[in-house]
């Protein structure tokens, strides 16, 4: 890669409401904050979004379960790593030494932005949309959205292990006799015990089922679900572990990456081709970003996924758009956000 120069950096902050509220594993959020960097060159600039999952939930508690660090955390650290911030290179390199994520995933995406090494280009396949119950819907009401879905609707994500057992395992079957076409995505967040996956993935109507996300709250639990009814599963939550390395492991059918909280570009690359040595699928999703986080997703999973269809449906809850429009009312631009901090690179 070539390496240009910075000039300055600036940081700026967002917050939009989320109307619903989205699901964040078994909690909610009604508003998505996150940092925007942007970076200047004698050839042009490029914004990222620094958006880690962590705060609070609706009721005030906080979110568990995702990103360990807080925004304030991403400004420390940025102010303390502007000094050394002075080309792509050194984005490069800071993406691969910080222990903070979504600063690794933002630092390298810039670079990459700045290089002209991230497209525009959107996936092949369309996104996966996520089905889920909005305030006040029927069951019946749910199953008539997923009716009218595109025709050419491969696949939809569902949340599961979050409501009564038997009511989850009517809506499943409702949703698959409204769309027999579909396959479906269940995401369980690790909300099961071993004898509770077993019990609830006995009852589904398995051929139609893609795979199973994060059944088990112990993930060593996974392959004896599988050993037991020989349902594929997927990984999520266990990528985000600092220390996760990939095995082959039976029964592994996919793993569903979310870069802000992996890790810096080249990270999820080395993951994506150590999963592709072992015929494990990569699905490039969302950690409730943004449209201008989304948008960067989509280029990065054209580019590294082309053939998987990728999880970023979560926008339409966004009340505005950010930076990249598409089609809301109200399209923030910088000029409307809060400027945070301004340097001069290398200064």
């Amino acid at each position: 890669m070539t390496v240009t120069e910075i000039s300055r950096l600036a940081l700026y902050g967002y917050q939009i409401p989320l109307n619903p509220p989205l699901p964040v594993g078994r909690q909610r959020i009604t508003s998505r904050h996150g940092l925007l960097l942007r970076a200047i060159t004698d050839q042009g600039e490029a914004v990222v979004e620094l958006a880690p999952l962590s705060g609070t939930d609706m009721d005030g508690e906080p979110i568990d379960g995702f990103s360990r660090e807080s925004l304030q955390q991403l400004q420390d650290e940025l102010t303390t790593l502007q000094p050394q911030l002075g080309s792509t290179a050194a984005l490069e390199r800071a993406a691969g030494q910080t222990a903070l994520p979504s600063l690794a995933w933002g630092l390298g995406l810039l670079a990459l932005k700045l290089e002209g090494q991230l497209t525009s280009r959107q996936p092949r396949l369309a996104p996966v949309p996520l089905i889920y119950r909005l305030p006040n819907e029927t069951a019946d009401e749910l199953v008539q959205r997923l009716a009218t879905l595109p025709r050419d609707c491969r696949f939809a994500k569902l949340k599961i292990a979050q409501n009564d057992v038997e009511a989850e395992l009517r809506l499943i079957y409702a949703l698959l006799a409204a769309r027999p076409d579909v396959r479906l995505r269940l995401d369980a967040n690790g909300g099961f015990s071993l004898t509770q996956a077993v019990d609830f993935c006995a009852c589904l109507p398995k051929g139609s089922i893609d795979f199973i996300e994060d059944p088990c709250r112990e993930s060593a639990d996974c392959e004896a679900l599988h050993s037991a009814l020989g349902l594929g599963y997927a990984l999520d939550a266990p990528l985000n572990a600092p220390d996760f390395e990939l095995s082959p492991l039976p029964g592994l059918r996919a793993l569903v990456l979310k870069p802000m909280l992996i890790g810096s570009p080249a990270k999820v690359q080395a993951l994506i081709a150590a999963a592709q040595q072992l015929g494990v699928r990569c699905i490039i999703s969302s950690a409730l970003e943004s449209s201008l986080g989304i948008s960067d997703l989509a280029a990065f999973a054209a580019q590294e996924t082309p053939d998987e269809a990728p999880g970023l449906d979560t926008l339409a809850a966004f009340e505005a758009d950010l930076l990249v429009s598409s089609g809301k009312a109200l399209c923030l631009e910088l000029g409307q956000l809060p400027l945070l901090a301004s340097w001069e690179a290398g200064c």
